[in-house]
């Protein structure tokens, strides 16, 4: 059984969606905006190399087809008038990739003969081939086209050089940001508009996991009523015990989902004995043998009764392995030392605790030091010695509350636990009481 973790108050229910919601929203958020910025990028950088391309198919000119035939003359100065401010370079290749002119414009020496050593590939026509390199913080983009003559043979190739400007990158970062920032905007506007009606949808769900929680509850109370019209001294003795059992798994650190279980198979131990006969149940005096046989069934009784109820499946555990031994003489297993499971070696000390000093119909209530003096002989033979260790440090205490508290009282305490361990503060108003 897995203890019900739910917000204790409507504040911490918006809290509790609001901090999850603006999480996702960060994260689905911060995805959308640096999908954003990729896909635009990658347009931008497309669009880039595409104005690249199309000015450089503009060198297409009769006097870069002179120049690639071989002439040296007027069609050199023809082509470095095609140099803009935009486009800064310009080589020209024969079929063989020699370079057979080369002109240039606003650019550094530096930068030139790192554009010169640019190396790359020599697409066939009509392709291309394009990239963008920077330098000295400086981005150019680099364009090979492959010339041919009017019968379709290679007549050589052009390389453009070309210069992004600097409103060209301000300009590209801006729809850049944008997107991202457009992107994420609207995640966050999205979660907004969507946090008034999830906190409407988990505070239904909420109540009905509030009114489920308290059906559970009704059904351990109606267990333990029935146990108790058969047996007034269970009643009360469950109370106690169930109180007793949390108090010391609390102070051995246990965790809560297991002390959560504890509370429903203490306050069920003896569920089984709805089962046994009235004049072994009631009998007043000490059990024959028979009749001990008889009794010891109600632990497998009481397995009988909570089977098939998911909500009940931790109670198992201590319902029948309550009367085990650590030494292995116990029933009905006969398990040993810690194979018998924690919140069973935490119920024996405290169910044999409260038989000790409580008044019964074959003795009187036994004092504290006389309780713990006979618990101490059966130290590693019924009881866990670690376990018992820790539980002499908080007997007086026990014993204290034992002897000053009514009936009342012990409700009240159970009913604080049932709200520590099954958040019962988010229960429905009205909710029954647990009494």
């Amino acid at each position: 059984m897995n203890a019900i973790q739910l917000p204790q108050t409507h504040r911490q229910l918006r809290r509790m969606l609001a901090r999850r919601l603006g999480i996702g929203a960060l994260l689905v958020g911060s995805l959308a905006g640096g999908l954003a910025y990729w896909v635009e990028s990658y347009r931008v950088e497309q669009r880039t190399l595409e104005r690249a391309i199309a000015g450089v198919r503009h060198f297409e000119s009769p006097a870069m087809q002179m120049a690639v035939g071989g002439d040296k003359g007027d069609s050199h100065s023809a082509i470095s008038q095609l140099l803009t401010d935009e486009f800064v370079g310009i080589r020209v290749f024969s079929p063989n990739t020699e370079m057979v002119f080369d002109a240039w414009r606003s650019l550094p020496e530096s930068l030139k003969e790192i554009a010169r050593q640019q190396r790359h590939p020599w697409p066939p026509a009509p392709g291309s081939h394009s990239k963008r390199f920077s330098v000295a913080g400086e981005e150019l983009v680099q364009v090979i086209l492959p010339m041919t003559t009017s019968d379709g043979r290679l007549a050589g190739y052009v390389e453009g050089i070309s210069l992004v400007s600097r409103s060209a990158l301000q300009e590209r970062e801006q729809q850049i940001r944008g997107a991202a920032l457009t992107a994420s905007i609207s995640v966050f506007a999205a979660a907004l508009l969507l946090y008034p009606l999830m906190s409407g949808l988990l505070g239904q769900t909420v109540a009905l996991s509030s009114r489920l929680l308290e059906s559970n509850l009704s059904l351990l109370r109606s267990l333990g009523n029935a146990i108790a019209k058969r047996d007034a001294d269970t009643d009360a003795h469950n109370y106690r015990v169930t109180c007793y059992a949390v108090s010391l798994a609390e102070a051995l650190g246990v965790g809560k989902e297991t002390i959560a279980e504890l509370v429903l198979g203490a306050f069920l131990h003896d569920v089984g004995k709805i089962g046994i006969p009235d004049q072994i149940l009631l009998k007043p005096g000490r059990l024959t043998s028979e009749e001990f046989q008889v009794m010891k069934t109600h632990a497998m009784l009481g397995i009988e009764i909570v089977a098939g109820n998911p909500w009940l499946a931790g109670a198992e555990k201590t319902i029948r392995h309550h009367h085990e031994r650590f030494d292995g003489k116990g029933y009905p297993d006969g398990l040993i030392g810690e194979a018998i499971p924690l919140a069973a070696r935490i119920f024996a000390l405290v169910d044999v605790f409260d038989a000790l000093t409580s008044v019964r119909p074959y003795k009187p209530a036994l004092s504290l030091e006389e309780t713990l003096s006979i618990m101490e002989r059966e130290d590693d033979q019924h009881f866990d010695p670690k376990i018992h260790a820790v539980f002499r440090q908080v007997a007086p205490v026990l014993y204290a509350q034992g002897q000053s508290r009514d009936h009342a009282q012990w409700s009240q305490e159970l009913k604080a636990m049932l709200e520590r361990y099954f958040k019962m503060k988010t229960a429905p108003k009205g909710a029954a009481e647990f009494e």
